[in-house]
Formats: structure tokens, sequence, C-alpha cells
């Protein structure tokens, strides 16, 4: 059965007890954490200060979803470069992070990091793939050892020129083989997808994904935009998809709880049809 979460970045600056009690009241299930939040590095999160935030979520009736926006606002980390030392600290990250992810409860992070994994001067494509490989090859076993999933996020060409599509990301989870490493799904990426739409993705590749993230192509929540979730909330449906519906937004303006509250309606309204028809 699908589930809906929200990211706790939206709620810049609360404590988080207060941002864990607001998602429960606005009628969420699970919160999806941003590490910057919590510190500049995932590893300065102390074990004791992971047992308090978990139960902080789970003492508010939430789940802990799992980590996204895995390596913004750190520095040293890069999947696509050809200098061995630093793939192989972004694999110990990225260890690191799933640990983290594990103690707080969670079971999935999301991998976008655009600016982490841009083509360097003179990185073919090709080269980036494989390059991008051997970083995940170096992580995958730990990871999924903790029972995480690594999500793969392909992003518009506006964000990054390394793996931009579902084929292209696919691809790459098929060189990994591991049951741990996934597709992730994103309303505003795969937008821009030429010469299809997001419920025809979500028909093609929604089954066996591992994370979805819900948001209008304004970076607004659902419902907040032009975009129409009830396709893409019939098209989850349809597929068989039965994991989290993350809300994530990069327009703050409205104000957080605004934001969560009209998303939460737009999707639980959608999924509510979906489900019905």
């Amino acid at each position: 059965m699908i589930k809906l979460g929200i990211c706790n970045e939206l709620f810049e600056g609360w404590d988080f007890a207060d941002v864990c009690r607001t998602v429960k009241s606005l009628g969420y299930d699970g919160l999806e954490i941003a590490p910057f939040t919590l510190a500049p590095l995932i590893t300065d999160v102390s074990p004791a200060q992971r047992r308090t935030l978990r139960a902080q979520v789970e003492d508010a009736g939430l789940e802990t979803i799992g980590l996204h926006w895995l390596l913004a606002k750190t520095e040293g980390f890069y999947l696509t470069t050809r200098d061995t030392s630093v793939r192989q600290r972004t694999a110990d990250y990225f260890i690191a992070l799933a640990q983290a992810t594990h103690d707080l409860g969670g079971t999935l992070m999301v991998l976008g990091s655009p600016k982490q994994r841009d083509l360097l001067p003179g990185v073919s494509y090709d080269e980036a793939c494989d390059l991008a490989l051997d970083v995940f090859q170096r992580a995958m076993p730990a990871i999924g050892n903790l029972g995480v999933d690594l999500c793969l996020e392909p992003l518009a060409p506006n964000d990054t020129n390394f793996l931009n599509t579902c084929d292209q990301a696919n691809a790459m989870i098929a060189r990994v083989n591991h049951p741990h490493f996934k597709l992730h799904m994103d309303v505003k990426a795969q937008s821009a997808e030429p010469s299809t739409t997001v419920p025809e993705l979500i028909a093609r590749h929604a089954r066996v994904a591992g994370h979805f993230h819900a948001q209008d192509v304004n970076l607004r929540g659902p419902g907040m935009g032009a975009v129409d979730f009830g396709p893409i909330m019939k098209a989850l449906v349809a597929s068989g998809y039965d994991r989290w519906v993350s809300v994530e937004v990069f327009d703050y303006t409205p104000g957080a709880e605004e934001t969560a509250r009209q998303s939460i309606a737009c999707l639980r309204g959608a999924l509510n049809a979906a489900t019905c028809s």
C-alpha cells in the first residue's frame, strides 16, 4: 500500500521534534531527512543523537523513510572523477550514510546530488558510467548488508549532464546488479524526459522503483501548480507500486505548514480516486 511522507528540509529552522509532531498532525505517515539539516556531515551525528532523533520520529507516530540530498552542502565527494581516492571516499561516505539511515530507522537513500556527478572536463559519458560503477560496486555490499536501498535518481538536463532518464539510470542499475540498488522516480525530473509523460514512465518503470518524489514542476508542492496528480497517482496504483510517495519541494515561499497541508490534500485525494476507480 502506498504511504505518504514529506521531506524535512521544508521545515528549515524548526525544532526536529516539532517537525515530527506537525507532519503527523497533517496526516503524513513518514519523514524523509536531508542529512545537512542534522549536521555538516552525517558522521558528525553521534549514536546518541541518532537514537534521540529516531525516538522523536517514532514518538510522533511516524516512520523514518530514509535520507535524500545525500551529498548536498558537502565537499570532497564525487561520483564520476578519475581520482580513485575521491571515489573511495565517496563510497565510504555512502556507507556511513547507510549506517545512519539504519540507525534512524529508515530503509532507503535517494542519490540525486547533481553537482557531484556532472561530467568533468575530458571525461566522456561512457567513462563517467564506468567511474560511477566503481563507486557503487565499492559501496553496495555494505549498504545492502544494512538492509538499505540506494535509489538512483535520473535528473533533468538543467540539473546535471549525467544520468538524465529512467532508461539511463536503469542501464546503470543493471550493471551494478545488486538487489538493494534501485530506481528513484521524481515528478519534476521525469517531466523533463522527451517524447513521453510521467504516467507513461510510471507504467514502464514504477513497479520495480524503490522510491517516488512528488512535487510540481514550478518547484512547489503537489496541487500548487499545473501538474495533474490524478493520472500520476492512478498510474502508480495501476503499476503495482506499493512504497513511499514523498513530498519534496524547492520553493518554500507559501510556508512549510501550508505547503505540507495543500500537498497531502492533493495526494490523498488523487490516491483515493485512483484506488476507488
